[in-house]
């Protein structure tokens, strides 16, 4: 279809309906284009997939603006573009298309605008670097809002439209305007390094208020401290945001919701105070109340926490601080996304439970639980149509990420990006199963099937998610498609440290790393060989971040496994203390090292039991990861060198733990196949093949 590079008024939109497959629960529309002979999907794919995010409902209920994103393959990177699709699902527009990308979408209060953030070209002489932009739905280019010196890390419009709350870090002067080149850098903070961000100075990020009409700038907060997530009251005279006001914020995980009149000079009122984290607040219509996000845990178990969902009054007057309604304590299940339903009657939620992620309602008035959506799918994002239902994002095991609406008990497909990808493709089906531990833990696991439909035993690569504290659900998952795509079964355990299960589930693995995940992918394993769908002499193992860290577990503990991919993994545990973004972590859960060396080693045993590894393995790195630290592979390419077992260091220059340039991430996917086909099928032509 023609694509437009500004944004016309939607009453003057004419474009091309998209084709819509079948919805789950909505009435049969034009099937997706199709082709005679399907493949299997390849490493190549990556390119070829779009990424959608950020959805955004518009004011009057009939759009949804959101974060489309495709590889350009000549400059070998993501440019995300703002589009938008109609309620109905009929018309999808794009907005944006410029080299720079623009993300973050926002809608004015009354519709009339489209804002966005981009590093796009201003006029001479205005600030570079991210800024926000405007669109006018009456026609027109977007335009430069903004000239901030700062980096514009958050943003939310007033419900007037007048104004904007921002959140802004201070500009870094360190680096030389006659030189370019950086000075050094001056740390003198407890937590003092990141992933992405680099090394960590004490600029902080505070609240301001931009005008709209006179492009004025109000500072409301200042200090040392941190405030983030504002969120305007519905009579726009406070702000409730989320700042870590304790005496060291960098030595504990304590975050608190404040509030405060949205002036300058006005002073903030701390609203919460569980030694957790508490955040993420959103106003009630009414303005009477604010729902956020608590933590389980207190202090020492935030790494293995599930969020909460929280009400509390907003009493002005208030002398003492209010207590807290918990609406989902006995739920035993992470929630996320809270948002009101425009009545305030009820709070709309995103529910991680068992290898799904459902959306779901809480009834204010009596605290029931309702849920909107089943199935073997997981959701993702949540935002509230003002006319009633709610826009979201969706995947299943054979199709990527799309925007969907539920509304009146059914789930509606509104986008069909996906369509032009999947078409081609034959795609593994996926079905879950159970197994036991030798301990008698029961797990959840995933099975990927090749399309091809293989019989018989088959060789089977059991791939690790990271975190440990996240799960394996029924989305899409390109890399597990991938690997069947190859001719593999292909496994994903949500060992004991995942979420889905319950907080005593999560924390069962807190300062015992390597020694229950490991009995439970063993414990998959041995269900799968049992039904005869595994080949015992052609198992693999592999895994990104703690998915990596678990591959050196499971081939220090055990020698069935002919091959395994590591990525961005450690093992020798005393080594990532100062190297990695975790201190905080570590002192609260393994201690300090020089008091409590035995636990240290206890957890480093995939490198001080090296000569116990018999596994060919692959390691894979990020050159610039403040995560989990190249160092981590380093070490073990290293030992595996000296032992003389077959291994390979991979780093990727450039990259932080997420692998974000796309002939990186195809590189990746051609390296495991190669990898897992030299050693569980005997194959060494992968490689030259490029898949």
């Amino acid at each position: 279809m023609t694509i437009p590079t500004t944004f016309i008024s939607a009453l003057l939109l004419t474009t091309t309906a998209l084709a819509q497959s079948t919805p789950p629960t909505s009435a049969t529309t034009a099937p997706a284009k199709t082709t005679t002979t399907k493949r299997p999907i390849r490493p190549s794919d990556v390119m070829r997939l779009q990424s959608i995010a950020d959805p955004q409902v518009s004011p009057d209920g009939k759009w949804v603006a959101f974060v489309q994103s495709g590889v350009d393959v000549s400059k070998d990177k993501r440019n995300p573009d703002v589009w938008m699709v109609s309620w109905d699902g009929a018309e999808s527009v794009q907005l944006t298309s410029s080299p720079d990308g623009e993300s973050t979408p926002r809608w004015s209060p009354d519709g009339r605008y489209l804002s966005f953030l981009s590093g796009r070209s201003g006029a001479p002489g205005t600030a570079t670097g991210t800024q926000l932009w405007l669109m006018d739905r009456r026609g027109g280019e977007a335009k430069k809002l903004t000239d901030l010196k700062g980096e514009l890390e958050e943003y939310e419009w007033s419900p007037s439209g007048r104004k904007i709350a921002m959140v802004i870090r201070d500009k870094d002067y360190a680096d030389s305007a006659k030189t370019k080149i950086r000075t050094p850098y001056v740390l003198d903070r407890h937590q003092f390094k990141a992933d992405m961000k680099g090394y960590l100075d004490r600029r902080p990020m505070h609240l301001y208020v931009f005008d709209v009409a006179t492009k004025t700038l109000d500072t409301l907060t200042k200090g040392v401290y941190d405030e983030t997530a504002p969120a305007w009251s519905p009579d726009e005279t406070q702000l409730a945001f989320t700042s870590n006001r304790s005496a060291d914020p960098d030595k504990n995980e304590n975050t608190d919701v404040y509030v405060m009149a949205a002036r300058s000079g006005a002073q903030p009122r701390q609203l919460t105070n569980w030694p957790g984290r508490d955040g993420g607040a959103v106003w009630s219509p009414d303005g009477k109340q604010l729902a956020y996000l608590r933590s389980t845990a207190s202090t020492n178990f935030i790494m293995y926490d599930q969020p909460i969902l929280a009400l509390i009054a907003v009493d002005g007057t208030a002398t003492t601080m209010p207590q807290p309604r918990l609406l989902s304590q006995a739920l035993d299940r992470p929630i996320r996304n809270a948002r009101w339903s425009p009545d305030g009657q009820r709070i709309g939620i995103l529910v991680d439970d068992d290898r799904r992620t459902q959306v779901a309602e809480y009834s204010v008035a009596d605290g029931k639980l309702t849920y909107l959506t089943v199935g073997d799918r997981a959701f993702a994002d949540l935002e509230p149509n003002p006319k009633g239902g709610w826009a979201t994002l969706m995947s299943d095991p054979q199709l990527p990420t799309e925007i969907y609406a539920v509304e009146n008990g059914a789930t509606r497909r509104l986008t069909n990006v996906q369509n032009e990808f999947v078409a081609p493709l034959s795609l593994a089906t996926v079905t879950g199963y159970t197994s036991r531990s030798k301990d008698g833990a029961q797990v959840s696991n995933l099975l990927f099937m090749p399309p091809s439909g293989p019989t018989g035993k088959l060789p089977t690569v059991f791939y690790i998610h990271g975190g440990p504290v996240s799960q394996d659900t029924y989305g899409f998952d390109l890399t597990r498609q991938v690997l069947a795509g190859g001719g593999y079964a292909v496994v994903a355990v949500n060992y004991r440290g995942s979420n889905g299960r319950g907080i005593d589930y999560t924390k069962a693995i807190y300062g015992d790393w390597g020694n229950k995940e490991v009995l439970d992918i063993l414990g998959a394993a041995d269900a799968l060989i049992q039904k005869g769908t595994a080949d015992p002499a052609r198992l693999g193992i592999g895994g990104w971040s703690y998915g990596g860290i678990l591959t050196n577990y499971v081939i220090a503990s055990d020698t069935r496994f002919k091959a395994a991919a590591s990525g961005a993994g450690s093992s020798l545990q005393l080594t990532m203390y100062g190297s990695d973004q975790y201190v905080n972590q570590y002192e609260n859960e393994l201690g300090l090292p020089w008091k409590n060396l035995d636990k240290w080693l206890k957890v480093s045993y995939p490198f001080l039991k090296a000569d116990r590894i018999k596994t060919p393995t692959l390691f894979m790195a990020s050159e610039k990861d403040f995560n989990v630290p190249v160092a981590g592979s380093e070490q073990m390419y290293q030992a595996l060198q000296t032992l003389g077992v077959p291994t390979q260091l991979i780093i990727y220059p450039n990259q932080f733990h997420g692998i974000t340039t796309p002939s990186y991430q195809q590189d990746r996917l051609v390296r495991y196949l190669s990898w897992f086909d030299q050693y569980l099928k005997g194959n060494l032509s992968t490689a030259q093949t490029g898949r």
